[in-house]
């Protein structure tokens, strides 16, 4: 449960009238001019309630034979998800996946890696792995395929960028699951293929929201818009259908 931070009425956030983001927190509201109360003056209401960072995961090729303008795309996204003040998940390879956090590191942000291994030196021996570009490291212990799971589901919004097999399985659980999922164009792999995979999907609803856009920032941009108007309100298929919820006056102040 979280806090409109205007009234300070708790809330499921799921069933808040309204979210907003603010430097990369998610904020929610029991109401629409709530909301706009927030984003009018966000200094005088953000330490109001506690609020948490959005997890944007970023999924694609540990091969190192990508074109330097693919590598400054996806760096360009980390930064873009850094400096907006989300928090980066990646499998801590190397690769794509790692110039981006390289790219969040440059925008001030921070990275987690969610590990195969069972130890930093696992990590780094039996799997050939970066360390540098992280500020936390998770080991699962589950190996390359396991821990592509836990990577989607602690990822509010997904990116796909270049990546063949391991990557298409990475995608393959972020729309069966329901994500919100965007497709960097330009950097290659599977991206090129991945609106016929979806157009071969039939009439298959998850939930999934795809957006593509090869502009890193702008891709950024549209996924936080999407989730805010809309995704928050089932952000996986784990969650039940949910409907946008207005509070009376009568209703809040029976609710604080």
């Amino acid at each position: 449960m979280m806090r409109d931070p205007v009234c300070l009425m708790v809330l499921e956030p799921r069933k808040a009238a309204a979210m907003a983001e603010f430097k990369g927190y998610a904020y929610y509201f029991c109401s629409e001019g709530h909301k706009q109360s927030f984003i009018s003056r966000p200094e005088l209401y953000r330490d109001e309630a506690s609020a948490m960072r959005l997890n944007v995961g970023v999924m694609g090729s540990a091969d190192d034979d990508h074109p330097e303008v693919v590598r400054d795309q996806v760096r360009a996204l980390g930064h873009a998800i850094g400096q907006r003040g989300f928090i980066l998940i990646t499998g801590a390879c190397p690769g794509l996946p790692y110039e981006c956090a390289v790219g969040a590191r440059g925008g001030g942000g921070w990275s987690v890696g969610i590990s195969p291994a069972l130890s930093l030196d696992e990590h780094v021996h039996k799997y050939h792995s970066p360390m540098d570009m992280f500020d936390v490291l998770i080991y699962t212990g589950s190996g390359l395929m396991g821990r592509e799971v836990t990577n989607i589901r602690s990822s509010d919004m997904v990116v796909i960028v270049g990546g063949r097999s391991g990557t298409l399985g990475e995608f393959a659980i972020a729309y069966d699951e329901g994500k919100l999922i965007g497709v960097l164009q330009g950097s290659g792999g599977i991206t090129e293929e991945i609106p016929g995979i979806v157009a071969s999907f039939g009439d298959k609803d998850t939930g999934a929201r795809m957006i593509y856009e090869a502009d890193p920032a702008v891709l950024i941009e549209r996924l936080v818009t999407m989730y805010i108007e809309q995704h928050y309100r089932r952000p996986s298929c784990f969650c039940e259908e949910t409907d946008t919820v207005g509070v009376g006056e009568e209703e809040r102040s029976a609710m604080k």
